[in-house]
């Protein structure tokens, strides 16, 4: 059994005169990326391995993120990821060694969003609906696979865990 993690960096800012790879997070972001860290903490969900753009935003919600867990995974920063679509990011999950069995992978939209509507058959329904609609910042896709090795990665080969946002966490009672 395969888990793949798909977090969409959190809330950039966009100050004037920044390349759009140089955007850090806005105050929002940093407030959100490690409600999502430590989500992941006490639930669990541990990744093996972290693979994340090279981008400012998507590094700082790496590491706000990884500040939360106990253990911090071993990160891959991949210039690829940067705005890449489906193709690009399912030939990255494609080529994860066989040791890492849970991956997180920290990435931009539409790509992002793209990947997991591509991947989902089956999960649940109403995490499915929201999914579909649309792919926040700082949100967390959870998506299993029976298969043993990443190399196997398909269209459709996924069943939907999970998916949450920073928001959608802050409104559910402890």
């Amino acid at each position: 059994m395969r888990r793949l993690l798909l977090l969409r960096h959190a809330k950039s800012d966009r100050p004037p005169g920044v390349p759009d790879h140089d955007r850090p997070l806005n105050r929002r972001g940093r407030d959100d990326a490690p409600i999502i860290g430590t989500y992941l903490a006490h639930n669990a969900l541990i990744p093996d391995r972290v693979l994340c753009s090279t981008a400012e935003r998507t590094r700082e919600t790496c590491d706000l993120v990884a500040n939360q867990l106990a253990e911090p995974p071993p990160v891959d920063f991949d210039e690829r990821l940067y705005e890449a679509g489906p193709p690009a990011i399912l030939s990255l999950l494609r080529a994860t060694p066989p040791k890492v069995h849970s991956l997180l992978v920290i990435g931009h939209n539409p790509g992002m969003h793209q990947v997991a509507l591509t991947l989902i058959a089956s999960g649940d329904v109403e995490a499915r609906e929201r999914l579909h609609e649309k792919f926040p910042t700082t949100a967390l896709a959870v998506i299993d696979f029976a298969f043993d090795e990443w190399g196997k990665l398909h269209a459709r080969s996924g069943r939907l865990d999970r998916f949450v946002t920073p928001r959608q966490l802050a409104a559910e009672p402890d």
